[in-house]
């Protein structure tokens, strides 16, 4: 996520537009890094690295970014 909120299971993944085109899987706050981190289903066309996403928590859509696994800082 890209701002302070937790991505949640069943979720919807929305793109810039708001069309929907995925949903989260699992997601919590990231006790190391402070930030909420997720997974999620999404087309490939939306997989690639850096590809912004937004998470529609409540009606309102949330920036996140799609990155490399694994989520933590060594």
């Amino acid at each position: 996520m890209q701002e302070r909120s937790v991505p949640r299971h069943d979720y919807e993944i929305v793109d810039g537009n708001g069309t929907v085109i995925g949903v989260v899987t699992s997601g919590t706050m990231s006790p190391s890094m402070n930030v909420g981190i997720g997974l999620g289903y999404v087309p490939t066309s939306f997989s690639a690295v850096d590809t912004d996403i937004y998470i529609r928590i409540r009606k309102n859509d949330v920036p996140a970014k799609v990155v490399k696994l694994p989520f933590y800082k060594k």
